[in-house]
């Protein structure tokens, strides 16, 4: 096993730079998930820490090793892939095996690293079907079988669960989780699924458009966003934002809602706020009058999606339980003392 450093990592094609100075520390045994929307970068990164793209500036260490100039063979990694890159015409052992063989390790040692990572993932009774034979999450355990012989330092996870359905997704993620706490080691996962993201990793790295805007765990970022982008990325449903005026350090929406909030050195100004819609309860004095547009049955809840002030603006409430409110209805919400979030409009920065 081993930590993996990243000091101002930089990537440009041309003249066009798409990964703008990352730095990072990743322990020794941890669980990172690099997190964010298509096009931010997070594959690149990884590519770049796996070998299969070139930095143009900054250094990569894994271990005590800078591997900025070492191929991929060469850096102790094992790579899991979205799409599997399994061989078709090979069974499940051989596609395991095929990497020891190329080591040159012995035959005895090649089915003992096999056999053994197979009933970690409970596909012993798969070892002599072909790929074609396999459902789409046998195929994902292949890949990762493939990975675990090898006895890496760093597995690194390139959106590997996004050709799953929703069902298997959920139940491959923990499986992920539990082979990662049992094996201890150190591993990158990418995904753009948020909710992945919080129930797989230690510590989140949320990129926007080439650029880290946070490093945290799961909760911290979910409680103290660094910034409106964060707050609207993480979390689901999305986080509710809303214009307003600083009064006395109290955020102000449309000069008569008073919330329950505060910016320590800011007194007065235009500020974002930011509710999380489960921070909203129903509350007959609340100070929060939403219109009631369209409703969403979850079962276990309701999603209330409606408006509040005078421009409408569109604001999402989860209610406990299953809901009937008449559309267009007026209904007074209270937000729970502590859980506005303030951001600066321009910068999107957080200000509380």
């Amino acid at each position: 096993m081993a930590s993996i450093n990243l000091q101002d990592v930089r990537k440009s094609y041309g003249d066009n730079e798409v990964i703008h100075g990352i730095d990072g520390h990743i322990a020794d045994g941890e669980f990172v998930v690099i997190v964010g929307a298509s096009g931010c970068g997070k594959s690149t990164l990884l590519r770049m820490i796996a070998g299969l793209e070139k930095i143009t500036s900054g250094e990569i260490r894994i271990g005590e090793r800078v591997v900025n100039g070492l191929e991929p063979s060469e850096r102790d990694i094992a790579m899991v892939f979205q799409n599997y890159a399994l061989y078709p015409h090979m069974s499940v052992a051989r596609n395991m095996a095929y990497s020891l063989r190329i080591r040159g390790l012995g035959k005895a040692e090649i089915e003992r690293k096999v056999r053994e990572a197979a009933e970690i993932l409970e596909i012993t009774e798969y070892l002599d079907r072909k790929p074609r034979q396999l459902s789409g999450g046998q195929r994902q355990r292949v890949a990762m079988g493939r990975a675990i012989v090898r006895d890496p330092a760093v597995f690194l996870f390139d959106e590997p669960l996004s050709n799953l359905d929703a069902k298997l997704r959920v139940q491959m993620r923990l499986e992920i989780r539990r082979l990662q706490e049992r094996l201890g080691t150190t591993s990158v996962y990418v995904t753009h699924d948020q909710v992945e993201a919080m129930t797989v990793g230690d510590r989140l790295m949320v990129l926007n458009g080439g650029r880290v805007e946070q490093f945290a765990s799961p909760i911290e970022i979910y409680r103290r966003p660094a910034s409106a982008f964060v707050a609207g990325f993480i979390g689901s449903p999305s986080m509710n934002f809303l214009p307003a005026t600083m009064d006395g350090k109290v955020p102000v929406f449309e000069d008569v809602t008073r919330l329950p909030a505060s910016a320590a050195g800011r007194s007065s100004g235009p500020v974002t706020l930011g509710i999380r819609p489960e921070a909203v309860h129903e509350d007959p004095e609340g100070n929060l009058r939403v219109t009631v547009g369209m409703l969403e049955q979850l079962g276990a809840n309701t999603l209330l999606h409606g408006t509040v002030g005078r421009g409408g603006h569109p604001l999402t409430i989860v209610l406990e339980g299953i809901r009937e409110l008449e559309g267009g209805a007026v209904v007074r919400f209270a937000v729970d003392p502590g859980a506005v979030h303030l951001f600066d409009p321009e910068s999107g920065s957080r200000i509380n």
